[in-house]
C-alpha cells in the first residue's frame, strides 16, 4: 500500500484517501440514530487491514458505523450527541496484558517512595510515613530501587532502624522482588544468623557476622509476609479504584492483573456489582509454590465462584525465576560472578511440565514470570508438553518479562503458539541495565536483551504490558520506548539494540488488538469494527503526525468504556 505523510495540513486530506483506499466506509450496520457519533478524527482502526477512518458511529454501547463524515450522516438522529474530533486521533482503548492494579494502588495509598531516587531519600520518606501515621503497628510500603543501593542492591536494616526503631518495616523493591525490612521485623518474623536460605530465596547477610543485612530476596519474605498484616477488602477495594481511574486515564479499558488471591476477587465483584469497574478484567490466579498440583482444584472452584461480565479468572500465574538484579533469574550459563550462580527455579521444571499439562487440559491458560534465557526455556517446555499430551486446545499462553532469551528459543515462540508479553519501558539502557545487569551477563548475552524485533519478526504474537506498579503504566510512553530503544524522558543518548526496535503500528497493535487476543477479548474489543463494544481513546496528537520522541508527550483526552464515558469530557474537544 502507498504511505501517506500525516504531517501538515494534509492530514483530513490523507484520512479521506485512505478511507477510500481501505473500503473503511462499507463498515457499517443499517442506519438509524446512533448515541453518539464522532466525526472529522484520525481514526486508526486497528483492524486486520490496519484501516484509517474519519468518524465512528455508537449505539447502545457499541460500535455501528466506522467509515467517512459523509456515511456518518445517516446515523445522526434528533438525539445522537454528535461531537467534533478535530483532527484528533481516536483509537481502541489500549489494554495492558501485565500488570498489579490492587497492590499497586495499595502500595499508591501507603508508603510509597516511587519516584524517589537515593538511598537519603528512601530513608527521610519512611521517616515521613512513620511520623505522619503514629497509631500504625507497621510501616509499609515499596517502591525503592535496588539499582540505589549498588549491585545486588542491598539495602541495610540500619537504615531504617535509626528513622523507626520501634515498629516493624516493610518495603518491597520496586520489582516486586526484594523486601526491606528493619531489625524489629525481623525478630518478629524470628529470623536470625541460623535461619536457612527457602528453596526459592535468599537471605542477605553480613559476609563477617553472618547476620541478616535486612534485604529478603524473592521467597526469603515468607516469615515476615506470615506476620505481616493482610491488606482488608476496604483496602483492596481503595487500592484498586485509585488503580482504575489512574488506567482509565491512560486510555486503558482492559488489562490482566498478574498476581490474583481470592481476596483480590472480592474486591473486584465488589466494584463490578456497584457499577463502577471500568476495565475487562482477566484475573491470573497466583501459584503457590510451597503446594503443588493440589492447588488446581481451587482454581476451578475460583474461576466459577468469581466468573462475571467482566472479570475471568480463566488464567493461572506461575513465576518461574526472578530477576537479574538478585542473580535469581534463571540463566542457562552463570552469572559472571564467584560461584556457578544460574539464579532461582521457582518450579521444578518436571512439576512445572506436569502442571502446565494439567492446567491446560482444565481450561485455563499460563501467564509466566520468565526473566532469565532458562526459565524461558523451561516455559515453553512446558508448553510443548503439555502441547504434546493435550493437543492445540486454542489456550493463549502466554510468557512475560523475557529480558534475555536464548537464539534458539526465538522461533518456538510461534511454534508453539506462546505469546510473548513484553515490557517495553525496560528496553532502554537505565542503571538497572547498565549497573545491575550488562556486567554481570558480559557482552554476547547482552547483546540479546528484550528481544522484541527478533520475536516479532519470527511471527510470534507479541503483546504488551507495564508490570505497574513496577514502572509507569502509560503505555504512551511504552510506545516511544518500544520504537525508539531509549529513554523516553531523554536520559540515553544511544538507543539499545537499535536492531530490536518495531515499528508504530506493530508496537500499537501490542497493545491493543493483540493484547485483546491474549485476553479472549479480541472479538468484543481491541479494534474499531462494527458491532465490537465502544472501548475508545482520543488522544490529544495523532501518533503517525510527530515525531517518534513526542509520543510520550501525547495525552489521553477522552476514555469511552462501553461508550460511557470514564475519563474526560467529550465537551471539551
Amino acid at each position: 500500500m502507498r504511505i501517506l505523510d500525516f504531517r501538515g495540513s494534509s492530514l483530513r486530506l490523507a484520512i479521506a484517501a485512505l478511507c477510500a483506499l481501505s473500503g473503511i466506509a462499507t463498515a457499517h450496520v443499517p442506519p438509524g440514530a446512533a448515541d453518539l457519533a464522532l466525526r472529522n478524527g484520525a481514526v486508526y482502526t486497528l483492524d486486520g487491514a490496519r484501516s484509517w477512518a474519519q468518524a465512528v458511529a455508537i449505539r447502545a454501547g457499541r460500535i455501528v458505523y466506522v467509515g467517512t463524515d459523509a456515511g456518518l450522516a445517516s446515523y445522526v438522529g434528533a438525539r445522537t450527541r454528535v461531537v467534533d474530533l478535530h483532527g484528533r486521533m481516536l483509537l481502541p482503548g489500549f489494554q495492558d496484558a501485565h500488570i498489579h492494579p490492587i497492590s499497586g494502588g495499595i502500595q499508591a495509598n501507603s508508603c510509597d517512595l516511587s519516584g524517589l531516587k537515593t538511598v537519603e531519600e528512601y530513608v527521610d520518606a519512611v521517616r515521613k510515613c512513620a511520623a505522619a501515621h503514629p497509631q500504625e503497628a507497621w510501616i509499609t510500603g515499596g517502591g525503592w530501587l535496588m539499582s540505589a543501593f549498588g549491585p545486588g542492591g542491598r539495602a541495610r536494616r540500619e537504615l531504617l532502624d535509626a528513622v523507626v526503631p520501634d515498629r516493624p518495616v516493610y518495603l518491597s523493591s520496586t520489582d516486586g522482588h526484594t523486601v526491606w525490612v528493619n531489625t524489629r521485623a525481623l525478630e518478629l518474623a524470628h529470623i536470625t544468623p541460623d535461619t536457612p536460605d527457602p528453596p526459592d530465596g535468599r537471605i542477605d547477610r553480613d559476609p563477617q557476622t553472618h547476620q541478616p543485612w535486612g534485604t529478603l530476596q524473592e521467597g526469603a519474605s515468607a516469615p515476615v509476609d506470615a506476620v505481616l498484616p493482610q491488606p482488608t477488602l476496604a483496602q483492596r477495594i481503595a487500592g484498586l479504584e485509585y488503580a482504575a481511574r489512574m488506567l482509565n486515564g491512560y486510555g486503558i479499558t482492559a488489562i490482566q492483573d498478574a498476581q490474583v488471591y481470592e481476596e483480590d476477587l472480592k474486591a473486584y465483584r465488589a466494584l463490578e456489582r456497584r457499577g463502577a469497574l471500568s476495565l475487562h478484567v482477566v484475573a491470573a490466579l497466583w501459584w503457590e509454590h510451597s503446594a503443588g498440583l493440589e492447588q488446581i482444584a481451587r482454581f476451578e472452584r475460583l474461576r466459577r465462584q468469581y466468573r462475571s461480565a467482566l472479570v475471568d479468572p480463566g488464567t493461572v500465574k506461575i513465576m518461574q525465576d526472578g530477576v537479574m538484579e538478585n542473580y535469581t533469574a534463571v540463566l542457562l550459563e552463570p552469572y559472571r560472578m564467584p560461584g556457578e550462580v544460574r539464579g532461582i527455579p521457582m518450579v521444578e521444571p518436571r512439576l512445572l511440565r506436569e502442571a502446565v499439562t494439567r492446567l491446560d487440559a482444565a481450561g485455563f491458560q499460563v501467564h509466566f514470570h520468565t526473566i532469565g534465557d532458562g526459565a524461558v526455556r523451561e516455559a515453553l517446555d512446558a508448553i510443548a508438553a503439555a502441547r504434546a499430551h493435550n493437543g492445540d486446545l486454542g489456550h493463549r499462553h502466554q510468557l512475560a518479562h523475557l529480558e534475555l532469551i536464548d537464539d534458539a528459543d526465538v522461533p518456538r515462540f510461534r511454534e508453539l503458539g506462546a505469546v510473548a508479553n513484553f515490557q517495553p519501558l525496560w528496553a532502554y539502557a537505565d542503571e538497572y541495565i547498565t549497573q545491575l545487569t550488562i556486567p554481570f551477563l558480559g557482552p554476547e548475552r547482552s547483546a540479546r536483551l528484550y528481544l522484541i524485533g527478533s520475536v516479532y519478526r519470527s511471527g510470534a504474537v507479541v503483546a504488551f504490558g507495564s508490570d505497574w506498579s513496577v514502572s509507569s503504566a502509560n503505555p504512551l510512553e511504552e510506545l516511544q520506548v518500544a520504537v525508539t530503544r531509549m529513554d523516553p524522558a531523554g536520559g540515553t543518548k544511544e538507543p539499545l539494540l537499535p536492531q530490536e526496535r518495531i515499528a508504530l503500528p506493530e508496537a500499537l497493535a501490542a497493545f491493543t488488538i493483540n493484547a485483546a487476543w491474549v485476553n479472549r477479548l479480541e472479538k468484543e474489543t481491541g479494534s474499531i469494527e462494527v458491532g465490537k463494544r465502544a472501548d475508545l481513546v482520543v488522544l490529544d496528537r495523532n501518533l503517525f503526525a510527530i515525531p517518534v520522541t513526542e509520543i510520550a508527550h501525547t495525552r489521553a483526552l477522552v476514555t469511552l468504556f462501553g461508550g460511557r464515558v470514564v475519563h474526560g469530557d467529550l465537551g471539551a474537544l
